[in-house]
């Protein structure tokens, strides 16, 4: 067994950062560290106004941390910010071993998850975007004639090669990517004609996203107390219990600061959030930082323009919680993934967000308006659906999408009030 690459985290808190904001990403930098199979021996950090644009700290500083690179053999030291090429190519020269910043972190672990064809493009495009200005930089790193963390990836071959050379690959990647994206337009368009109703599981890395996806559709996705355990989405269909049929995705884990070479290369990945009718936003609510976690997604979400989306935000790990919990956004459940009368719960609950987001129907159908009951069964939230032999109609009473194609049909024949009580059961 490998021994696992001695690691110093070094990282700057600036004026305008919170104590709190600034901990938690050095404690996340950690996490990631470990996900990518490496051990933190020791973190620096230091407060200054700005970040040093030749050595990121000040001199002080990276003399004490030459210091303790030699005193405790560190292999890598890595920045909990992006470093600019110049920054690493002085620190690289000044410690003597490999530097890589956060961002190189996070894409060496989506090297290390990426399983699907499409994913294994998606990285290969972000580490070489990111490569590309940073040649003169890296230096022997170039040469990948060693391993670690920093070093992985599917494109690790092809950096032995020049920036004309680097560049066609990008170009070429692009290529291929533009008929993934094709294809899986296709698929959701497909989708979307059958009136598929689309549910997304988002949430900010390691909150649980997975755990619940298993649970929920009996799926057996990977479930890893790890960083970016998902990284190519699965999709699994999901009967509510009204019997409405849907299907779910399990999408990649946000985290702050994610580079943004990967959200680029990630978006028609990041497209099927885009396509979903309801985002159920899944949160750590026993975590210290899970308010910025919960902005982080929320700004990410923007960015894609899913923010429009109905949502219901999942507040999971209840049973971690040590205080007084109140939710943030709402609506909103407080769950243990764990638990099956919560999961039940969360089924229920999704049920009722969706409803509320539709358009209520109470209807009289006479026997041969057998085609329309069907659709009515399939594509919405039937409540209630009995036939009145006296009239010799089925009586249906639910929940539609303000969209569907039935809504004038409605609108026409909808019951606003014909004094039968039709409980919901």
């Amino acid at each position: 067994m490998n021994e696992k690459e001695k690691i110093l985290i070094m990282a700057v808190k600036r004026p305008f950062e919170k104590e709190e904001r600034f901990l938690s990403s050095v404690d996340e930098l950690k996490s990631l560290s470990a996900t990518a199979g490496g051990e933190v021996i020791e973190v620096i950090t230091q407060n200054r106004q700005q970040i040093h644009p030749a050595t990121y700290l000040g001199s002080g500083k990276v003399n004490e941390i030459r210091e303790r690179v030699d005193s405790l053999e560190i292999d890598l030291v890595i920045s909990n910010d992006e470093l600019s090429p110049g920054q690493l190519r002085n620190l690289g020269d000044l410690f003597g071993v490999r530097v890589i910043d956060r961002s190189q972190l996070i894409l060496d672990i989506f090297a290390m998850r990426a399983k699907t064809k499409e994913g294994k493009l998606q990285v290969e495009l972000a580490q070489l975007e990111y490569t590309l200005p940073r040649l003169r930089g890296i230096g022997i790193e170039l040469s990948r004639l060693g391993a670690g963390i920093g070093t992985r990836g599917p494109g690790e071959t092809k950096l032995e090669t020049d920036q004309r050379h680097i560049r066609r690959r990008i170009d070429e990647i692009k290529r291929r990517l533009t008929l993934v994206v094709k294809q899986r337009e296709q698929y959701r368009k497909h989708r979307r004609e059958k009136g598929v109703f689309q549910i997304a599981i988002v949430g900010y890395t390691n909150a649980g996203k997975s755990t619940i996806f298993n649970r929920i559709t009996n799926s057996d996705s990977l479930e890893e107390d790890q960083l970016f355990a998902t990284l190519d989405p699965l999709t699994r269909q999901l009967p509510l219990p009204s019997g409405f049929q849907t299907l779910v995705t399990d999408t990649v884990g946000f985290i702050q600061d994610l580079p943004t070479s990967l959200i680029a290369s990630f978006r028609s990945t990041l497209e099927e959030v885009t396509e979903a009718d309801l985002i159920l936003h899944v949160v750590d609510s026993s975590h210290p930082d899970q308010e910025q976690h919960q902005a982080t997604v929320l700004k990410i979400l923007e960015d894609l323009e899913a923010h429009q989306i109905p949502m219901l935000t999942v507040y999971n790990k209840k049973d971690k919680i040590t205080s007084d919990f109140i939710p943030l956004h709402q609506p909103s459940i407080v769950i243990s993934a764990y638990d099956e009368a919560e999961l039940e719960r969360l089924i229920i609950k999704t049920e009722e967000t969706i409803c509320e987001n539709w358009e209520s129907y109470a209807l009289r159908l006479p026997m041969n308006e057998t085609k329309r009951l069907h659709r009515l069964l399939n594509e919405s939230i039937v409540k209630y659906n009995q036939f009145d032999e006296e009239t010799n109609e089925y009586v249906v009473h639910g929940y539609i999408s303000g969209e569907h194609p039935l809504q004038g049909f409605i609108k026409e024949n909808n019951i606003i009030n014909d004094g039968t009580n039709h409980t919901t059961s």
